[in-house]
């Protein structure tokens, strides 16, 4: 996932001295009164065309209107490279927004949702069971499938890349998935009611599986998580292509904790689906098991 910020500043100058104020020395009346503005300029009651004055502060002001146009523009290209350089900084540290291309995730997430990544999140702290992440798949989910075609001119590449920073178009290798299993930790299905265990401890899915999502579960494991991996699956369970199909690839199905880029941690858009991603109870209750 700029700010501008500009000023112009114009200053008006004190002329000194007053406007003379006399008539003809016979006692004769005034035919006019002059009245002195803020700009500099006067003007003349009872008819008559623009003094010198009048016609100095115009030109002034045509020329110093010039020169804020001209500086705008040459300001411009410089605003619109800070506001780059900020969305870099922020895509690559900080947070990112993902778009969703598809129906893996349902119910929790659906196609279009719009979601922010935190990608310093595991600068601080560990990877936590439950937690839905963003990960590259290219080298260890070998699923070309699911990869975006490269643009074929610069013209086309530059504005797929802003929409992708922008969370508005997929990026065609990055994954998004809810983590099951830590490294270490043994993976299997399924117990007497069909559910995923994690150390032998079922867990109660049923509040964010998609329907019917129990019941599509297909035996597999035990497999025990390899160091520095993650066994994650999606929501979906009848549709996702998650560790449980890529067995055969490196990692066993793994993925790989070097290339997870961040937790998805809110639905930004569509707003009636706007929310908090949070880790499901079941979770704590796996973590308190194990205490």
């Amino acid at each position: 996932m700029s700010n501008d910020d500009g000023r112009d500043r114009a200053a008006d100058e004190d002329r000194d001295g007053q406007s003379p104020r006399s008539g003809p020395e016979d006692g004769s009346s005034e035919t006019g009164s002059r009245v002195h503005g803020h700009s500099g300029a006067g003007a003349v009651s009872g008819g008559g065309g623009p003094g010198p004055e009048e016609g100095a502060g115009s030109e002034m002001s045509k020329s110093e209107s010039a020169e804020k146009e001209g500086s705008f523009w040459k300001e411009l290209p410089i605003l619109i490279a800070i506001a780059l350089v900020l969305t870099f900084v922020m895509r690559t540290w900080v947070i990112q927004a993902f778009y969703i291309p598809s129906t893996s995730m349902e119910n929790t997430l659906l196609v279009d949702d719009r979601v922010l990544v935190n990608r310093i999140v595991y600068e601080i702290r560990d990877v936590e069971r439950g937690e839905i992440v963003v990960f590259n798949g290219e080298d260890s989910w070998d699923d070309a499938d699911t990869f975006v075609p490269k643009p074929t001119n610069p013209f086309s590449a530059a504005f797929t890349w802003v929409q992708q920073q922008m969370g508005v178009a997929p990026t065609g290798k990055d994954y998004i998935k809810r983590v099951i299993g830590l490294p270490g930790d043994v993976v299997e299905c399924c117990d007497e009611q069909n559910r995923v265990t994690v150390n032998g401890v079922p867990l109660d899915e049923e509040a964010y599986l998609h329907p019917g999502g129990l019941e599509s579960h297909d035996p597999f494991g035990p497999i025990t998580v390899p160091e520095e991996h993650l066994w994650v699956m999606g929501d979906n369970r009848a549709i996702s292509g998650d560790s449980r199909d890529h067995q055969n690839d490196p990692g066993g199905g793994a993925v790989p904790m070097e290339y997870v880029a961040g937790r998805a941690f809110v639905i930004i858009w569509p707003l009636d689906q706007a929310g908090w991603l949070s880790v499901p109870e079941t979770f704590e209750d796996l973590d308190s098991a194990r205490q």
